[in-house]
């Protein structure tokens, strides 16, 4: 064998060893590659599926945004077109003055029992309407003014030749009666505030004024909530620490001015000191005293003695009229409804008699906000004949005046927002005489 044949064999088994021991190699890294071929097909396609869905999300903020952008290019253009309308110098005081008010339909059944348990007036039945309509004005920082007409049913008193025409002092009811005759508008209020700024938190009053001392649970043992009396007054609040406040009223008011004697007058001052305890929970407590001067002798030309007593002529006042008045009244929460218990006391310290003083204590729970809330109020009262000045106490209790004691049951629903329904019963007795009075009340009553 030559030295050519010899290579061309060596090279022949070199070749056929190469292939016996790379051929299985190479038919396993084929299975991988196209393994891997699959697995980068998967993570491309699932790669296209991110990027559309961020392409989506994309799209979906752009538009977002351009919706914000268009949406605060209309605020702005509306703020501009505010400001192009702007009221003219000339009358833009209309901007300080508020209007408001309210009207109240009532229906109400009144039984009153005249001799004896058996013997009884055939029951009275009435619709009634009250209107109110109020208007605030900002004079300037420290200075405002306010003006209100409500309803109220006149009555004629003719003394000496001469006719004077008045509406009762404690109701603007009007009854709906008399042929659809056409009622009359009066003015309930009129009077200017002063708030200076130096003087944080006092409200000097002057004029025909809300009554401006407070009364516990908004009870009208002295006052009717429709009394507003005539002349001057203020309230001032004195913060005593973080949880309590010392509040002060003071009024005089003119209540018959007389061209030929002397005039009858009414002096109050009131203090009360409320502590708040925690939120909700809170209590207060205070005293009143109220000075009714040359009230005694009075002739009663208006026929309002309404269960004073009176003089041998009958028609004039037996008694003058200093009353001291102490109260009380505590807020709580009971299953998470907000609750009040109130009372008052009251003596005339200077009366005639020995029917001298007065009482009440009563409770409110919940109260009628938003619509379909509601809430309840109960209250006890006895008032002697003389204990208050009965012209100006509660005109619906016993029918007006004093000389009475009994219970009220009231119901309020919030219908809507500025509507309500209310339901109230008075179950009482006259005093001296043992006499039965029973009034149902329904109201629809609209705020504007």
């Amino acid at each position: 064998m030559n030295k050519g044949q010899m290579t061309k064999r060596t090279l022949l088994l070199m070749a056929v060893f190469i292939t016996a021991v790379l051929w299985p190699p190479q038919a396993i890294r084929a299975d991988e590659i196209s393994d891997l071929k699959r697995q980068l097909e998967i993570q491309s396609k699932i790669l296209a599926e991110l990027q559309e869905k961020i392409a989506q999300l994309e799209a979906r903020q752009k538009l977002k945004e351009e919706s914000l952008t268009k949406q605060i290019e209309q605020i702005a253009q509306k703020a501009e077109e505010k400001k192009v309308v702007a009221l003219p110098e000339s009358i833009k005081w209309v901007e300080n003055v508020k209007i408001s008010g309210d009207f109240r339909y009532r229906y109400e059944h009144i039984d009153a029992e005249t001799s004896g348990s058996t013997q009884w007036k055939k029951g009275r039945d009435r619709n009634r309407i009250r209107a109110r309509l109020m208007l605030d004005a900002i004079v300037n920082d420290e200075w405002d003014v306010a003006f209100r007409l409500a309803t109220g049913e006149r009555s004629i008193v003719v003394e000496d030749g001469d006719g004077d025409m008045f509406a009762d002092p404690i109701s603007t009811n009007q009854s709906l009666r008399q042929h659809f005759s056409k009622k009359d508008f009066w003015l309930d209020l009129a009077y200017f505030r002063w708030h200076p700024s130096a003087i944080k938190e006092l409200n000097v009053y002057g004029g025909k004024i809300v009554t401006p001392f407070y009364a516990a649970g908004k009870n009208e043992l002295i006052w009717d909530h429709d009394l507003t009396p005539e002349g001057g007054a203020f309230n001032y609040a004195i913060p005593l620490g973080s949880k309590d406040k010392l509040h002060l009223t003071g009024g005089a008011f003119w209540v018959d001015e007389s061209s030929s004697g002397v005039d009858a007058s009414l002096w109050g001052v009131q203090g009360y000191l409320k502590h708040t305890i925690g939120n909700p929970d809170y209590i207060l407590g205070g005293v009143s005293f109220f000075d009714y001067g040359n009230i005694q002798g009075k002739t009663d030309k208006y026929g309002i003695l309404a269960g004073n007593t009176a003089d041998a002529t009958g028609t004039k006042w037996a008694s003058d009229y200093d009353i001291i008045e102490v109260f009380g009244e505590y807020g709580t929460e009971c299953c998470g409804w907000p609750v009040a218990f109130f009372g008052n006391w009251a003596q005339n310290t200077i009366a005639v008699s020995d029917e001298d003083k007065g009482w009440w204590v009563g409770a409110k729970l919940n109260k009628a906000e938003k619509p379909g809330s509601w809430e309840f109020l109960y209250n006890y009262r006895e008032v002697d004949a003389d204990a208050v000045f009965g012209a100006f106490t509660d005109s619906d209790f016993i029918g007006g005046g004093t000389d009475g004691k009994g219970h009220e049951f009231g119901f309020t629903y919030q219908l809507a927002k500025n509507l309500q329904a209310a339901l109230t019963y008075f179950l009482n007795e006259r005093t001296s005489s043992n006499l039965d009075y029973h009034r149902l009340q329904t109201d629809l009553m609209l705020k504007f």
